[in-house]
């Protein structure tokens, strides 16, 4: 077998958070009127289970984001590689501020827009970490 270094585990450890971030909120989004035919509170819990998942991996994913960084050297980067960067960066901090204004919200409204926020840019700060990989 080839050798096993530690980036392949950096790289492997991210892409499996992300998978679970980011996938279990576009699954979620699939599911929910199908789960609420069940039971009115049903998505509910589901979601606080599913939480209990996701904000581990969420933890994980800025842990190997920043393990990455380290790994680079950023200042020897194009300018345009450290926008792409930059953006991405902010794309994963609204996925979280949105993810968890989504939990906190009491109303339809504000689960609509903060859910879908928080699932469109964590889906975009996906892009833009394979985009990245492609950049750099």
């Amino acid at each position: 077998m080839i050798p096993l270094h530690a980036d392949t585990l950096r790289l492997f450890l991210h892409v499996l958070a992300a998978t679970i971030w980011v996938g279990g909120q576009l699954t979620l989004a699939g599911l929910v009127s199908t789960v609420r035919d069940i039971d009115e509170r049903a998505p509910r819990l589901v979601a606080r289970r599913f939480n209990q998942i996701a904000w581990p991996a969420f933890a994980v994913l800025l842990a190997t984001g920043v393990w990455n960084l380290l790994e680079i050297d950023i200042g020897d980067r194009s300018t345009e590689y450290q926008v792409t960067l930059f953006v991405k960066l902010m794309l994963v901090a609204l996925s979280g501020v949105a993810a968890f204004l989504h939990i906190i919200s009491r109303t339809r409204l504000g689960l609509a827009v903060w859910g879908a926020l928080s699932g469109l840019s964590s889906v975009a700060a996906l892009f833009f970490g394979v985009w990245l990989t492609r950049g750099g």
